[in-house]
């Protein structure tokens, strides 16, 4: 018994040896693969907001120390925040930062009441060259806005659009559009038909369908295009800085445009003053919607 039982406990000793040295290597690369994951997110959050503390630190720093390199908070003082609002010295920046509430807010508008139903036709709808067009509004969100300066430029001027609001949101819309329809449209093409029918059995026509079922769901992804739609059209700085006017300017424009106390003077503590009331109030808005933002951005890729 002795005999035949030996040989069988050392092959099951021998079978179990393999299996645990497999657990741990598998333990052993997830650990790894963990340290990995953590050492990248770690670079990658130094890396982004390493300048935006930069921009923080200069911003709060005295105008004879705008050269320092003392990474911490030294020679603090508010006084290029009153500087940056400041109309003695040129600076709109209270005008600058509505004109830019204003412009973004109806370019996002905009952008969902046409974006949303025609992302809901093109992944709802069968009808010919649907593809193609698909294609071109993909297509219209990678022309250079560059290229358009120019005939924008001559077709305002010529109907009197120069500097004001309406030659600032039309092209803006037209780059915001193709991206609310290609987030919409991947969303809404995952979407089971079975919602929608049955609420037609209900009783309910094809726009209640849409209006009470269809539309709620389809919340997280709404919410998430307007996030974007809106920061897009906030750091819009190329277009604007040619089609604008001084009552019209947004926010990028004014700041390119500030200047300082002294005649050819870079007002560097100013400008880092002005883009920290920019981008303060956007960081905030993504950490507060962080979870819906990600639920948006996600929601299309898993089939209901």
């Amino acid at each position: 018994m002795t005999a035949v039982a030996g040989p069988a406990a050392a092959t099951a000793e021998a079978n179990a040896l393999p299996r645990t040295q497999t657990k741990r290597k598998g333990a052993s690369r997830r650990r790894n693969a963990g340290v990995r994951t953590g050492v990248q997110a770690v670079v990658i959050v130094l890396w982004c907001l390493l300048p935006f503390y930069w921009m923080v630190v200069t911003s709060f720093r005295d105008v004879g120390y705008t050269f320092d390199t003392t990474p911490w908070f030294t020679h603090f003082t508010w006084d290029n925040y009153a500087t940056a609002f400041s109309t003695n010295l040129g600076n709109h920046l209270g005008q600058a930062l509505l004109n830019s509430l204003i412009i973004g807010v109806c370019v996002t508008v905009v952008s969902l009441v046409f974006g949303i139903f025609a992302s809901y036709a093109l992944a709802r709808l069968d009808f010919r060259f649907k593809g193609i067009v698909l294609g071109i509004i993909l297509a219209a969100s990678m022309f250079p806005g560059v290229a358009l300066i120019t005939p924008l430029f001559q077709l305002f001027t010529s109907i009197g659009w120069m500097g004001t609001y309406q030659a600032l949101i039309i092209p803006q819309i037209s780059f915001a559009l193709p991206l609310t329809v290609y987030t919409l449209s991947s969303f809404f093409r995952e979407m089971p038909w079975d919602l929608e029918e049955a609420a037609r059995i209900d009783g309910c026509t094809q726009a209640q369908a849409f209006r009470k079922i269809i539309l709620p769901l389809a919340a997280p992804a709404v919410f998430t295009t307007a996030i974007l739609a809106f920061i897009s059209s906030w750091n819009e700085f190329l277009i604007s800085s040619q089609l604008s006017s001084d009552a019209t300017q947004p926010v990028t424009v004014a700041i390119a445009s500030f200047t300082g106390s002294q005649p050819h003077q870079e007002p560097y503590t100013a400008v880092m003053a002005a883009g920290t009331i920019v981008t303060v109030p956007l960081i905030i808005l993504v950490l507060i919607f962080q979870r819906r933002i990600v639920a948006g951005l996600t929601a299309g890729g898993v089939k209901g």
